[in-house]
């Protein structure tokens, strides 16, 4: 433990980076602190300030001072300020991937992408500031104008998810920045370094005191109850579980506090009879053991057609066969670590949960031995199994198993059979097979001959269980935004018309 006198920076692999919290334009300390660990070893690799309620509520304090300022911030300003942060997130490239890779323990290889599309959605953020248009139309009986402009919602809370640290704050903190909402983020306790070094790019790019201020700890329910308990507070959007938003949902509804929900996911993949097996196998692979399967739009759910099922399985467990599990670090690791113990005991009762279905296991389905908290990439075959609450529920885990199915009708009405509604992937040579099962899919987003959607200029979310709102695209700054309206009369009179 420390004291309020302690460092706000550590030495971490031979850089400094910030482990205090950052409130009103500077970094503080925390009377404790907690351990942020190496899922590849185990080790801790910093010792991270540990905010509490009051801490939090001060960094309130501080965008609530700093809205007014800002929303007013000329739009060119404003973007000539993300354009700064984006440079220097840039010329800090290594240092961002490398500590990603440490404290999430994904490859270099997948924190390098989430680096490039991380850059790429503030980017597209910075270049949306200068066109946010309202409209102008006559009223219904002509004597006066209908004038439609924005403002900003004001002070957010963003709460973002350890399993992508930089995307999910760049993703959210562009779209409110960029908006004119000053905003106090509260990082995963798993990963607050990633977060505390995007935030560094944004202070020293010269965004202004209180407009961005971001906590750490490992009391997150009582802080964002409190949070969001405040009326000051006029918006939260999250990422993370279904069952963490609903209590979210719950708490807003006492200031109608407005809400963005990005939560679980139930993705189903299809693969219908005249698919690219090659292909669709190859996308299989990528979209379900991505992050090791940690993402909420992996594939979880790999629904095939039963007259390509047996050369489609045999391609997608051979590919997975292949797959190297390791540490981050290692160039060859293409697998790496489930983020905690936890979780990997969790992956292990998922496995079990399977076998107890009468799934047949085709690969996979240990530990990987040593001190990190590896686990091998995992196939079930669910032919003749019995259905249950483990085939629909969220995974989260380097789990995949293949569902037969003898019609695309049955195959759309598999992939629909769930709560959630987040990302559904369909696989065929026939553009109009493609358009027609899309259209069918009770989803917020469907890829086609394609296993990664993620793009700056995409609205991304779901329906049902899986959220409320869109994060990217055009979409994503108007979350926050409200809308409003001016009747301005004109009746020619006072022109001398």
């Amino acid at each position: 433990m420390t004291t309020p006198t302690a460092p706000v920076t550590a030495q971490v692999r031979g850089r400094e980076i910030p482990v205090g919290l950052y409130v009103d334009g500077a970094w503080t300390p925390a009377a404790g602190t907690f351990p942020v660990v190496n899922p590849a070893d185990g080790r801790t690799v910093a010792e991270v300030a540990d905010g509490t309620v009051g801490q939090a509520l001060g960094a309130l304090d501080a965008a609530v001072a700093a809205q007014d300022g800002w929303r007013h911030v000329l739009p060119r300003e404003r973007a000539d300020l993300f354009h700064r942060a984006h440079r220097l997130l840039l010329e800090r490239a290594d240092e961002i991937v490398e500590t990603m890779t440490l404290e999430s323990g994904k490859p270099l290889g997948e924190a390098r992408g989430e680096f490039q599309l991380s850059a790429d959605f503030f980017l597209w953020y910075a270049e949306q500031i200068a066109h946010l248009h309202g409209t102008y139309a006559h009223g219904s009986r002509g004597d006066y104008r209908i004038v439609t402009t924005h403002q900003p919602v004001g002070p957010c809370l963003l709460i973002t998810p350890w399993n992508f640290p930089l995307l999910m704050i760049a993703r959210k903190a562009g779209a409110a920045l960029a908006a004119g909402c000053a905003v106090v983020v509260k990082s995963a306790k798993e990963t607050p370094l990633t977060c505390a070094l995007f935030v560094r790019a944004l202070h020293d790019a010269g965004f202004p005191a209180g407009v961005v201020n971001l906590v750490h700890t490992t009391s997150s329910a009582k802080v964002s109850a409190a949070l969001m308990a405040d009326s000051r507070l006029r918006k939260v959007s999250f990422t993370g579980s279904t069952g963490v938003g609903s209590t979210l949902l719950g708490q807003a509804a006492a200031n109608i506090t407005n809400a963005s929900m990005e939560l679980g996911g139930d993705g189903p993949f299809l693969v219908l009879d005249d698919a690219d097996l090659e292909l669709a196998a190859e996308q299989a692979v990528l979209c379900k053991f991505r992050n090791a399967g940690q993402a909420c739009v992996a594939a979880n759910r790999i629904i095939v057609d039963s007259r390509v099922a047996e050369e489609f399985t045999a391609r997608f467990v051979a590919l997975t066969e292949k797959l190297r599990v390791g540490d981050g670090f290692d160039p060859d690791t293409e697998i790496g670590p489930i983020i905690s113990a936890r979780q990997r005991d969790t992956v292990r009762e998922l496995v079990d949960g399977f076998r107890e279905t009468g799934a047949t296991l085709l690969t996979g389905g240990r530990e990987v031995p040593g001190d990190g908290f590896f686990f091998e990439p995992t196939v079930f075959s669910m032919a003749g199994a019995a259905a249950g609450d483990i085939c629909r529920r969220e995974l989260f885990a380097p789990i995949a198993a293949i569902y037969p199915v003898d019609s695309v009708a049955e195959a759309v009405a598999a992939a629909n059979d769930t709560g959630y509604g987040l990302a559904a992937y369909v696989f065929t040579r026939d553009v109009d097979r493609a358009i027609a099962v899309s259209e069918r899919l009770d989803f917020g987003m469907v890829g086609v001959n394609r296993g990664v959607m993620a793009d700056p200029a995409a609205p991304f979310g779901g329906i049902k269980a899986s959220g409320l709102g869109r994060e990217g695209g055009h979409e994503a700054i108007h979350e926050f935004l409200e809308p409003k309206y001016l009747a301005i009369t004109v009746n020619g009179t006072g022109a001398g018309l």
